[in-house]
């Protein structure tokens, strides 16, 4: 199931007072897509392509390096694991070869440099916390909803981890607080992957982007 999330307006009015007021009203429209293997006969382009198996040393993925580099992001590749530090402004990752492919490693990438864009001189999100805390589960419900838009943009297609399901344990205390959580993370998404399009020479309008988000990240209120 997927949902759709948009409003119009509508004139209330205010019975204590006899004003009337325009007020966004906010509206879910569900519906349903299939995954390909679900349906018979559907044209060539929906199965799915042969995958390529890397060499020991796979190539960098150009498109991703470039992007990365255009921000001015200071990143360490080394270790074992990938995080930003607020404390450095660093963004570190371990090197391509440890990860599954190099898809993988650039989206992961991709969600590391959402998280940079947080930072007070940047977007100006709240970082840091234990990964218990809510300031946690919502960066990185929001850096996840970001990788997405800019792996769409650059055309790179990772695939879904195994440990997934484990992975967005730290987003469940917030959607289970706040049920419009997932949208207002998109909206900061979309905002992180606009401000990051922004760094490049010639920027690229992120593809794909839903006309509710990008009416709320247009116009907030």
């Amino acid at each position: 199931m997927v949902v759709y999330a948009d409003h119009f307006t509508k004139p209330i009015e205010i019975k204590e007072t006899g004003e009337t007021h325009d007020a966004d009203i906010w509206f879910l429209k569900p519906y349903w897509v299939f995954n390909a293997s679900q349906i018979d006969g559907p044209p060539a382009a929906f199965y799915e392509k042969p995958v390529t198996k890397l060499m020991d040393k796979p190539e960098r993925l150009v498109e991703v390096d470039t992007f990365i580099r255009n921000t001015g992001a200071k990143f360490i590749e080394g270790g074992s694991a990938a995080f930003y530090r607020p404390a450095t402004d660093e963004i570190h990752m371990p090197e391509m070869e440890k990860f599954r492919d190099r898809e993988s490693f650039g989206a992961v990438a991709l969600h590391e440099l959402t998280h940079w864009t947080g930072a007070k001189t940047r977007l100006d999100r709240p970082l840091g916390g234990d990964r218990r805390s809510p300031e946690y589960g919502r960066d990185e419900l929001i850096a996840e909803i970001s990788s997405a838009f800019l792996c769409a943009n650059l055309e790179i297609t990772p695939e879904v981890r195994e440990d997934h399901a484990g992975y967005i344990q730290s987003w469940l205390g917030v959607l289970r607080a706040d049920k419009r959580a997932v949208f207002a993370a998109a909206v900061h998404a979309q905002k992180a992957a606009d401000y990051l399009h922004g760094l490049q020479p010639q920027p690229v309008r992120p593809v794909g982007q839903d006309p509710a988000i990008a009416q709320a990240v247009r116009d907030p209120a």
